[in-house]
């Protein structure tokens, strides 16, 4: 299956579309995808109409209609459709976060240690968070490794939250006998 190539609002309306529709599987109204990423209604139903051409969204008619993301719609976003995440807590101000999954945490600048920072992408809306709020993440299925920060930017397409870490702990492995 060749990539398609998605326009920058294209990829943030189809992430919102899936995210949304992730919460609860049904279809999602073009207005509750608008409030999402902050756009009109009427620009969605155009950007829907592009993307139903792509075959990457549904449409679902009737009172309870919307969009449904199809599965090329996680190919294009190069998302595995993974039927169980491995679930990663997150804790907001210190509030488990039961809407959102940590999808991948990047440690960029692990070489300056006076400038740590953790990049973490969520499943699910970042909306909720600001800068300055406190986050912990973890601890992480294999390595079991939870790190404790404070939000320092973040990107909202991409779901994306930089993290300043403060404290990184990773539990002392089990000596091989």
């Amino acid at each position: 299956m060749s990539s398609i190539e998605l326009t920058s609002s294209q990829k943030s309306i189809l992430t919102a579309l899936i995210n949304l529709h992730r919460e609860d599987e049904e279809a999602v109204k073009g207005e509750t995808i608008a409030d999402e990423v902050d756009r009109n209604p009427g620009t969605i139903r155009n950007q829907m109409q592009s993307l139903k051409a792509l075959q990457l969204v549904e449409g679902v008619p009737g009172p309870k209609g919307g969009y449904k993301p199809t599965a090329n719609a996680y190919e294009a976003l190069e998302l595995d459709q993974m039927e169980d995440p491995a679930f990663v807590p997150l804790f907001h101000e210190n509030e488990e976060i039961n809407n959102a999954n940590v999808e991948e945490i990047d440690l960029s600048s692990v070489h300056h240690p006076e400038l740590c920072r953790a990049e973490i992408h969520i499943q699910g809306s970042v909306r909720d968070f600001h800068e300055g709020d406190s986050m912990t993440v973890g601890p992480t299925p294999l390595s079991k490794l939870v790190i404790e920060g404070t939000i320092d930017g973040k990107d909202d397409t991409s779901n994306i939250l930089i993290l300043q870490i403060d404290d990184m702990q990773a539990p002392a492995s089990e000596p091989a006998h």
